[in-house]
């Protein structure tokens, strides 16, 4: 599964970790999330977020 990175602060949603503090499961690729979550950290929408290259 892919990660992706915030445009606007950099966090990095890591599919394997999910987002639990957001009801985001582990395992649950980006596309899946939905449109509504925003970003943890500085609160920017899904749609700022682009895919993260390593």
């Amino acid at each position: 599964m892919k990660k992706y990175v915030c445009d606007v602060c950099g966090y990095i949603y890591d599919p394997t970790e999910g987002d639990p503090d957001n009801d985001v499961e582990a395992g649950t690729p980006f596309e899946e999330i939905p449109d509504d979550w925003v970003c943890p950290m500085c609160g920017a929408e899904k749609d700022d977020f682009s895919e993260y290259e390593e």
